[in-house]
């Protein structure tokens, strides 16, 4: 097989999706942590099964197609691994720009070198002995080895040895990898994906989804008139001649419908969506640029309806459009009660998620759309959210800082740090300089036995987490929680805060503050209940 057509490209990521899916429990096992959360494996089964389905409909090359995967893949990524990976298939797109159909070998080492530069640029401080590590050992086997090979089947199958052998390398590379005997979670994602599109090429077929949680790919049925959701088949072309970003216009028609394809190139962007408000859609569209080969189909009545754009716009419903302030917020935070904290501090959208389910960068991006403001300040309050809380600000035109908050009593503290009165970069200084000054713990339970630093751990095991990791292990919560609370505490501190997790008692809660009072008299204890899942209590310390 000398080159890969585009038939083949897209049975490939089918395959790769459906690897990925059916593997992402035994990718989360391979973290060091046995934290019960949504690791490596779900968010990046999540970011490459939203990419794929971002070119379910799409028609033309190779090249072009992987854009598009990239550009569903930025929107869908979760997580820093999920970031990651969006940026891998960023640079597979750079280095397939302009290949039409047929993928030669020299294309494919293109497209592998260009991907690991796309990676590194996209970490500030890159560690070795993780995804970045198996990234670059492929891109550098294919830049030296690729004139070696006129066959493209065996120059993917051979990088994919050479990815294997790296993978295996990893925890030589990274002490806490071979102290836990496992390999690097986000490498082995990406070689569980290599296998799948490898598995494409050798079968001619995709490997079969057997998780059903996520979903195998939908079959096309029939329905009835009556289950039609959205009546109206709108389709144009965009002729780009405004300064709006696709980006922006896409983010707001997403929600008027389904089927929806936004196909972007330098001078067009070709739009189709089923909707019940085509007029509504075409008024976006407008802001882009010029509307041409406009045709909306009446699904329902299964004949051509042509309608008349103006008058359509001219229904649509006006709305008094309010002045943006000069400042908004969006949080991330699990749990009613600290989403009610935050938003008494001035927080104006909450994005559910944090370490049981990281939020996509589309999800984020969606809660900054919602903030009628032109600073928009993020607080991602989880250290895995932060990277694809900095994608956002390519995607509007909104000016979006990212205070990089990595728990949640942090993002608390950010806030109080917040004046109305500064301009936009004394306020990202002031609040990150105030988030800095807490020490944050959390209480939760081991997921699976594992051993960590010498330390035996069995699941269902109580876990304190602090700044260096895990430092309280036990079986009864109260000691644990007061154990933690004292590797926090120093000469310094005069606030100690408890939020308490769903699973706690309010009685619990109270008996877990008296002890806290009676042991730190000289201090004020606060007690606030959070509702967070999997965390029994997050603490703090200032």
């Amino acid at each position: 097989m000398k080159t890969i057509n585009s038939e083949l490209i897209r049975l490939m990521i089918k395959s790769a999706a459906n690897n990925l899916k059916n593997n992402k429990k035994m990718i989360n096992d391979l973290n060091v942590f046995p934290v019960p959360d949504g690791d490596t494996g779900t968010n990046m089964s999540m970011t490459f099964s939203g990419a794929q389905s971002g070119i379910a409909d799409f028609e033309g090359g190779c090249g072009k197609m992987i854009s598009a995967l990239y550009k569903a893949a930025i929107r869908s990524a979760r997580g820093n691994s999920g970031v990651i990976l969006s940026q891998v298939i960023r640079g597979i797109s750079i280095g397939l720009k302009g290949v039409n159909d047929g993928i030669t070998v020299e294309d494919i080492k293109n497209a592998a070198v260009s991907a690991k530069k796309s990676a590194y640029d996209a970490v500030m401080k890159p560690t070795e002995g993780t995804i970045l590590t198996v990234v670059r050992h492929i891109a550098e086997f294919a830049e030296e080895n690729y004139t070696e090979f006129e066959e493209a089947d065996e120059f993917l199958f051979a990088l994919f040895e050479r990815g294997s052998e790296s993978l295996a390398s990893t925890p030589e590379l990274l002490p806490v990898l071979k102290q836990a005997g496992v390999v690097d979670a986000g490498g082995k994602g990406v070689m569980v994906l290599f296998e799948g599109l490898c598995y494409a090429v050798k079968n001619n077929a995709a490997i079969e989804c057997e998780d059903d949680e996520e979903g195998a790919a939908q079959t096309v049925k029939s329905v009835d008139n009556a289950d039609i959701k959205f009546m109206y088949c709108t389709e144009f072309i965009i002729n780009k001649t405004k300064t709006r970003k696709t980006t922006q216009f896409t983010a707001a028609i997403k929600d008027k419908g389904d089927c929806m394809l936004v196909i972007e190139d330098d001078e067009i962007v070709k739009v189709h969506i089923h909707t019940n408000h085509p007029g509504k859609v075409i008024e976006e569209a407008i802001k882009l640029g010029e509307l041409t080969n406009l045709k909306i189909d009446n699904m329902k009545y299964q004949h051509d309806e042509k309608l008349d754009m103006t008058d359509i716009a001219g229904k649509t419903e006006e709305k008094e459009e309010k002045a943006p302030e000069k400042y908004g917020f969006v949080a991330v935070s699990a749990g009613d009660g600290i989403a009610e904290v935050f938003h008494q501090l001035g927080v104006n959208e909450i994005v559910e998620g944090g370490q049981t389910m990281n939020p996509s960068t589309q999800d984020i991006l969606d809660a900054v759309d919602k903030v009628n403001a032109k600073n928009v300040f993020i607080l991602p309050n989880n250290k895995n959210i932060i990277m694809a809380a900095e994608q956002v600000n390519a995607l509007t035109d909104k000016n979006v800082i990212v205070i990089k908050t990595d728990n949640v009593p942090r993002g608390i503290s950010a806030m109080m740090g917040f004046d109305p009165g500064a301009e936009p970069e004394e306020n990202a200084e002031a609040m990150t300089d105030m988030s800095g000054g807490v020490k944050c713990g959390q209480l939760t339970f081991a997921a699976r036995d594992t051993e960590v630093d010498g330390v035996e751990i069995h699941e269902g095991d109580i876990m304190g987490l602090g700044p260096d990791g895990i430092e309280v292990v036990g079986d009864e919560l109260s000691k644990c929680a007061c154990e933690l609370v004292e590797n926090l505490v120093d000469d310094d501190s005069g606030v100690i805060s408890v939020y308490y997790g769903a699973e706690v008692s309010e009685d619990d809660a109270n008996a877990l503050k008296s002890e806290l009072e009676e042991k730190y008299s000289d201090m004020d204890v606060a007690l606030y209940y959070g509702g967070q899942p999997i965390y029994y209590y997050i603490v703090s310390v200032e």
